[in-house]
């Protein structure tokens, strides 16, 4: 889809190209009407008095979404002149803001996972252009141009994530990372089994015993400065059937998007490099297939991760914090400014949140406190739980040093902070900020998103905006 700005009104648009007309309706309405030579949608935006950033993102949406239903292939908007829609808007926010919070909506919208289906003799119902009419200049253009960039990686995450497991393994994902940073300058290096067990990265190694696709442990390096970096680190569980823990059939649908998390750093770090941003930054991805095959871990087993510390096994279904153990261990070596880990960890963060923010946990006001200003700017939202002392009870291990789950009753209580609790054991001995978000309640788009079904692509905006303001 091609965004082209014009400092020309919307009346001079030519005849084919299909009027946004916004309404002050319920934020429901769309339809489509006649007036003249012309055809407009009217959108209803509610109440302007009620209008603010997080009801922009998903208007922008709308109208991408109102455009398809009515099979426009071409609309126009006036951009600028919309004074019920901009008023209010425009405390606290730059024209800047708007026009990059716009392009990553418009492209966001746009996109639906076809991969697998057969495409209809007219064609899909996706639209080729908008046209933005208005007063405009290089800054606000170019701050599209950066939504665009950034709303490309959302979709590729998308994209990714929503391939089924049977044709995503941990070396497919490997072979993914690589195939996303392909013409920039962007390094990636894969171990395979035998070099993680020579390192001693018995955790991603265990978890990964039970299928016949061995586990991978991806490193991709953006050197966009010579600073320390920003290490993100990405859960690339390919598919969780839960081990000999076996989910139950509810639970087990849409478990191939159990490696979003991998999926969202690898487009964030390619998103980096396309948009040339002064950043050192690296991903991390430990990936494994969690299968209850013959040689699968079980209950009870203790594996020896890459940080000397042992794990008690209680629960094969909470292997993500085990992979990721041995991921925050290996980013220690590279003398990391931040550490970031994104994972879709636990269900108990969409009963905590449910399906409009990820869960932020982290022993560092600071970082938190940037976080969630760079959650509200992006649209990716954040809460922050706590991951206070007291809770570390809950994982000192009975005969491993940590245990991945409580056991017992009170494994049911606190799920996302006890998650978060198990990966500060191994986050605390790293030299800088760490902070875990819990991303299983934006795993998926949610009813009022004005997304298509599917993976969200949460939390890429998030961890671009992190990418460029953080110092």
């Amino acid at each position: 889809m091609k965004l082209t700005f014009s400092k020309k009104t919307i009346n001079d648009a030519p005849k084919d190209y299909v009027r946004i007309r916004f309404v002050e309706e319920d934020k429901g309405v769309k339809r489509l009407v006649r007036e003249g030579s012309f055809t407009m949608i009217e959108l209803g935006m509610g109440k302007p008095e009620e209008m603010n950033a997080r009801r922009f993102i998903t208007l922008c949406r709308s109208i991408v979404r109102a455009a398809k239903q009515f099979k426009a292939k071409k609309i126009v908007i006036q951009f600028d002149r919309t004074p019920a829609l901009f008023k209010h808007l425009s405390k606290g926010t730059t024209p800047e803001w708007v026009s990059r919070a716009a392009a990553e909506s418009f492209v966001m919208a746009n996109h639906e996972f076809l991969s697998y289906k057969t495409k209809p003799k007219d064609g899909w119902p996706e639209l080729s252009e908008i046209l933005l009419c208005g007063a405009s200049s290089p800054s606000i253009e170019g701050a599209a141009k950066r939504g665009e960039i950034v709303a490309e990686a959302v979709n590729a995450t998308r994209e990714l994530s929503n391939t089924p497991g049977g044709d995503m393994t941990p070396v497919g994902l490997a072979k993914a990372a690589k195939a996303a940073v392909k013409g920039l300058p962007v390094s990636v290096q894969t171990l395979n089994r035998a070099q993680m067990e020579k390192l001693g990265m018995g955790a991603l190694v265990g978890v990964g015993k039970g299928s016949p696709h061995g586990p991978t442990f991806t490193v991709m390096e953006y050197r966009g400065s010579s600073a320390a970096p920003i290490v993100l680190a990405g859960k690339g569980i390919t598919f969780d059937s839960g081990g000999l823990n076996l989910k139950p059939s509810a639970s087990i649908y849409e478990m191939h998007m159990d490696m979003s998390g991998a999926a969202a750093v690898i487009y964030a770090v390619a998103a980096a490099a396309r948009l040339k941003l002064k950043k050192h930054v690296i991903a991390l991805i430990p990936s494994a297939e969690n299968m209850p095959g013959a040689d699968a871990y079980r209950p009870g087993d203790i594996l020896k991760s890459l940080s000397g510390k042992t794990i008690e096994v209680l629960d094969t279904d909470a292997e993500g914090r085990i992979v990721l153990a041995d991921a925050l261990t290996y980013a220690k070596r590279f003398k990391p400014a931040v550490v970031i880990d994104v994972a879709t960890l636990t269900g108990a963060v969409l009963i905590a949140l449910g399906l409009q923010a990820s869960g932020l946990l982290t022993r560092d006001d600071a970082l938190a406190e940037t976080l969630e200003k760079v959650g509200e700017e992006s649209g990716d939202y954040v809460w922050r739980l706590p991951l206070w002392d007291e809770y570390e009870d809950a994982v000192k291990g009975t005969f491993g040093d940590v245990k991945n789950v409580p056991g017992g009753a009170s494994s049911r209580y606190g799920g996302v902070i006890n998650g978060a609790m198990f990966l500060w054991q191994f986050a605390k001995e790293l030299d800088c900020p760490w902070a875990h978000l819990d991303i299983a309640s934006r795993m998926t788009a949610a009813p009022g998103d004005e997304l298509a079904q599917g993976a969200a692509g949460a939390p890429v905006r998030l961890l671009i905006r992190f990418i460029e303001q953080w110092t």
